[in-house]
C-alpha cells in the first residue's frame, strides 16, 4: 500500500524487515560528536559548539537546528530546508566525524566527514541516483533528491554548491550564497587569518576585489587573467574553448564527464558573469 514518508516525523513502518549489508556499518547509534566551528571574526580562532551523540534521528535534527540557528545569528540567509539536505548526507558516511564550518558572516557554511567518499561526485547532483541503503531508508527519504535540490536552490539564488573530497577520506559539501568558486577565495583566505604564524593585514583578500577588478578592466586582453569567481568547471569550459570556437552542453559533457543539465549550468553562470555570450544553442568567449 503506498503511503507518503516524511523524515524527521515519523518511524518507518518496515524497518525491521530488509537489514543492511553484512559488511556495512550499523546505523542502530551515532557513535561521533558533531562539532559546529563559528568563525565570527575572520581574524580569530572559531568557536566550537558540539553535538553529542544520540539515536540518528535525534542526532540530525539536533545539528539541523543548531546549524540554522548559528548560521542565522551570524546575519546568514540560506534556509532551514538547504541545510537540513546536506545534514541528511551525513548519514551516508555513516556519522563518522561530521564537521560543519560557518563562514562570511553565515552565508558560506561546509560541511565535512571522513567517511567512505562520493566516486561519482557529478550523479550525487542528478536527481534519481541514490547509494542510500534500506537501513538508511528509515531516516531519510532515500530517492536521490537532496543534494540536487539543495544546488538548484543555490544556483537559482546566485549562489553554489560543490563537492570535494576531504583530506584523506570522506565528502566536503561547500553552499554558498557567492557563485561557485569565489566562496573557496573567501574561506581559504579566511583560514589563512585565523592560523597563528600565518596572520595578514586586516583587511582579506575578498575584500581587495574591487581593486583587482579596476585593476583587470585597466588591462589589455591579452594581459587579462580568469575571474576569482570562476570555479574548476568553469576554468574546464574556458579551456575547452580556447580550442574551440564554441561549446555546448553536449560537448563539454563528452570531453569532461558531468551531465548536461550541470554543464547547461555552469555555461549560465559563465553567462551572467560576463565571461561568455550565447550564439544560438552554442557558447563563446566574449
Amino acid at each position: 500500500m503506498a503511503r507518503d514518508f516524511y523524515p524527521f516525523v515519523e518511524k518507518s513502518a518496515d524497518a525491521n524487515e530488509r537489514p543492511a549489508p553484512s559488511d556495512a556499518p550499523s546505523l542502530d547509534e551515532v557513535n561521533y560528536s558533531a562539532r559546529i566551528a563559528v568563525y565570527d571574526d575572520a581574524a580569530a580562532a572559531p568557536r566550537v559548539v558540539v553535538v553529542e551523540p544520540s539515536d540518528p534521528r535525534t542526532y540530525l535534527e539536533e545539528i539541523t537546528a543548531t546549524v540554522n540557528r548559528l548560521a542565522h545569528e551570524q546575519g546568514g540567509n540560506i534556509p532551514f530546508t538547504v541545510v537540513r539536505e546536506i545534514v541528511e548526507n551525513f548519514i551516508h558516511a555513516y556519522f563518522i566525524a561530521p564537521t560543519i564550518t560557518i563562514l562570511d558572516g553565515g552565508n558560506t557554511i561546509r560541511f565535512s566527514d571522513q567517511g567512505p567518499g562520493i566516486k561519482e561526485k557529478g550523479l550525487a547532483l542528478e536527481y534519481g541516483t541514490s547509494s542510500a541503503t534500506e537501513e538508511m531508508k528509515h531516516y531519510i527519504r532515500g530517492v536521490g533528491s537532496g543534494l540536487p535540490y539543495a544546488q538548484q536552490y543555490m544556483l537559482d539564488k546566485g549562489g553554489s554548491l560543490e563537492i570535494e573530497d576531504n583530506i584523506s577520506n570522506g565528502t566536503v559539501v561547500t553552499i554558498s550564497t557567492h557563485p561557485s568558486g569565489e566562496a573557496r577565495t573567501f574561506t581559504r583566505a579566511t583560514t589563512e587569518q585565523a592560523v597563528p604564524g600565518v596572520l595578514k593585514d586586516a583587511t582579506c583578500e575578498a575584500h581587495r576585489q574591487p581593486q583587482a577588478v579596476q585593476a583587470q578592466r585597466s588591462m589589455t586582453a591579452q594581459e587579462q587573467m580568469p575571474l576569482p569567481t570562476i570555479g574548476e568547471r568553469g576554468q574546464l569550459v574556458l579551456g575547452y574553448l580556447e580550442s574551440h570556437d564554441s561549446a555546448g552542453p553536449s560537448d563539454l559533457s563528452r570531453a569532461y564527464g558531468y551531465s548536461n543539465p550541470t554543464w547547461s549550468r555552469e555555461l549560465s553562470l559563465l553567462c551572467r558573469l560576463g565571461v561568455l555570450r550565447k550564439q544560438g544553442q552554442k557558447y563563446q568567449r566574449t
